[in-house]
């Protein structure tokens, strides 16, 4: 069983705050690491607060790191693919969908996913627990390989990796800050830490992240980092934006 407690902190608007565009709402979550309880309770109170406000072009982003730790990625993704086909949804890859993909065909990439979640997520997808425990490497990623759906390692690689909206762009990991944000590599966005997270000085744009677990939400003169560990505290955050308004809200499971 499990339920969500939705907690909504408000921070007043400042003067200078960035800003989404007027008639918009953006939710953006984080980490979610194959926690579909918890993925579901953050939905149920999006979809409520967005009920309860004022008509708005609502998006919602995901911030990558759908899979791997928590019991039920494929449960995550299937969600995932139908909210973006029944409303405004954006998808951010994360370092976690980068290794799965090189995985497949990498056995070192492959052996490392394991020790950092890749078993819970292959099972996930229908690999018999007996034959994968009793399985040496080669063979084990030959089992993932057959049970993954090639419509899934389609839409896996088709993700996006950076997602701008008024003032505000979302990443998975961070930036360069020492390169112009139309030049980021790929690398950089899916895996930073540092010298993004210690960096002082404004970005161009405010960026929203996830992949650096913290334990309340961030909020620096450039960057709100948003991940709280879920598959680790149980607890799955989410941005709110509207004008210059920022909310938090926070899912858990019981």
């Amino acid at each position: 069983m499990f339920g969500s407690l939705k907690q909504l902190f408000h921070r007043t608007p400042q003067a200078d705050w960035p800003a989404v565009p007027a008639g918009q709402r953006v939710y953006a979550v984080g980490d979610i690491h194959g926690h579909l309880d918890l993925f579901d309770a953050m939905l149920a109170a999006i979809a409520a607060d967005d009920a309860g406000s004022t008509p708005a072009h609502t998006t919602i982003v995901l911030l990558g790191d759908l899979i791997d730790r928590g019991p039920d990625s494929a449960g995550v993704i299937a969600r995932a693919r139908e909210l973006q086909r029944v409303g405004r949804t954006r998808i951010l890859a994360g370092n976690h969908e980068e290794m799965f993909l090189l995985s497949l065909t990498d056995r070192e990439v492959f052996r490392s996913l394991l020790r950092h979640g890749g078993r819970e997520t292959a099972l996930s997808f229908g690999v018999d627990r007996a034959a994968f425990n009793a399985a040496e490497l080669e063979e084990a990623q030959a089992l993932v390989r057959d049970a993954v759906p090639d419509d899934v390692i389609a839409w896996l690689r088709g993700l996006e990796d950076m997602v701008t909206i008024g003032d505000y762009l979302f990443v998975h990991a961070g930036i360069n800050p020492a390169v112009p944000v139309a030049e980021q590599q790929t690398r950089d966005l899916r895996w930073i830490r540092e010298p993004f997270l210690s960096h002082g000085a404004p970005h161009p744009l405010m960026v929203v992240h996830g992949h650096t677990i913290v334990p309340e939400p961030v909020e620096r003169v450039n960057r709100i980092g948003i991940d709280t560990g879920a598959y680790r505290t149980g607890r799955l955050t989410a941005l709110r934006l509207e004008g210059a308004d920022r909310r938090f809200m926070e899912a858990t499971v019981d």
